[in-house]
């Protein structure tokens, strides 16, 4: 995967947010695969204050490392907002970081459905005190609808961080 420089950008926003504060950072990852990792750690220094994140693809990878509970996935699906909220909330958990974010969504070019068209990714953020999910539907091809993602998890962990 390449980072853009929107995404370097944003990633680098975010390390001075995080050192400002003190904090670390963890992600939980689906649809983007390992890219907001990426990001993070293309920043000289992000091994201040980035050391964990998973890649959780599959449904049962979600259910063992990061404890989402299989009656969230059989109910609501992996795209979704209860999903992202357990997903962000074990990764919190499990890398003993202060702000988690997690992401689950349909980059296509298959796999939408009526309800769940290609584009929608579900964002989840997980602090000490409170987790909070957000919607977004990208429009693109596979690769945009992804790269659009990293961009808006960057953004929501720097707003959250702040």
């Amino acid at each position: 995967m390449m980072t853009t420089d929107t995404n370097l950008r944003l990633a680098e926003q975010l390390g001075d947010a995080l050192k400002q504060k003190g904090w670390t950072i963890t992600c939980a990852e689906s649809c983007t695969g390992g890219g907001i990792g990426y990001a993070i750690t293309s920043i000289s220094g992000s091994s201040g204050w980035f050391e964990q994140g998973f890649i959780t693809y599959s449904n049962d990878v979600k259910e063992r490392l990061l404890g989402v509970h299989h009656d969230t996935l059989v109910v609501h699906g992996a795209v979704s907002a209860q999903t992202v909220e357990e997903m962000a909330q074990g990764a919190l958990k499990a890398a003993k970081a202060d702000i988690a974010i997690a992401v689950s969504g349909i980059a296509g070019p298959d796999g939408g459905s009526p309800q769940k068209p290609v584009g929608t990714v579900w964002f989840g953020i997980a602090l000490a005190d409170k987790v909070v999910s957000v919607h977004q539907r990208f429009e693109g091809d596979r690769q945009q609808v992804r790269e659009q993602a990293i961009d808006f998890a960057l953004q929501q962990a720097v707003v959250h961080i702040r």
